[in-house]
This record gives C-alpha cells, sequence and structure tokens, in this order.
C-alpha cells in the first residue's frame, strides 16, 4: 500500500472469458509474448502509462494508448509484436482490490 492509501504493483489482472479463450488458442510463441505483455501491466507503477514518454520504458515493439483520446481514464490498448497484436484492457482502481481486466486479445 503506498502513502495515500492506494494499493501499489502488482496489479491483479482478470481475463473475460472469450479472451482467455483467445489467447489459449493462439500459437506457443504468441502466448509468451502475451505473458511478456502481461508482465510489464501488472508490475507498472501505472497501468494506464499517462503523462508523456511513460511507456518508453516498455521492451521493443510495446506501447500503450487510452482506446479514445477523449477518455484518458478509460479502456486502453496494450500493442505487442510490433503492432500486430493487442490487449484492450481496463484498470479498475479500487483501494482494496484494484485489478486489470483484459476484455480483448488480437493478434494476427
Amino acid at each position: 500500500m503506498t502513502s495515500n492509501g492506494f494499493m501499489g504493483p502488482p496489479w491483479q489482472m482478470d481475463w473475460a472469458l472469450k479472451a482467455q479463450a483467445t489467447r489459449d488458442s493462439l500459437p506457443e510463441q504468441v502466448r509468451k509474448m502475451i505473458d511478456a505483455a502481461r508482465a510489464e501491466l501488472v508490475t507498472a507503477k501505472d497501468p494506464y502509462f499517462r503523462g508523456v514518454e511513460t511507456d518508453a520504458d516498455l521492451p521493443a515493439g510495446m506501447t500503450v494508448r487510452p482506446l479514445r483520446s477523449t477518455d484518458p481514464k478509460g479502456r486502453h490498448i496494450f500493442f505487442f509484436d510490433h503492432g500486430h497484436g493487442w490487449l484492450i484492457y481496463d484498470f479498475v482502481p479500487r483501494v482494496d482490490d484494484p485489478q486489470i481486466v483484459v476484455d480483448e486479445v488480437f493478434w494476427q
């Protein structure tokens, strides 16, 4: 817990059933990339990567953006594999049990 009473990383992560099924159906090398993206998300100080160049420390080929620029605290998209895949997620910043919820997984 941080000094302001807010829990910090590592965050909990939950997957929508369809997102989990999609992840499980992908080839092993893609699942490993998704697992690497997951590791970056659950350990990020701010899972929304707010501010200028806050995702600059992500490994090559990974970036994070709001799904809608008009809603910076809403759903976000985490690109991996240089944009060939992504996770769409929400961060629920509850004091007692904050978590990341992955709604969609895609890879082409």
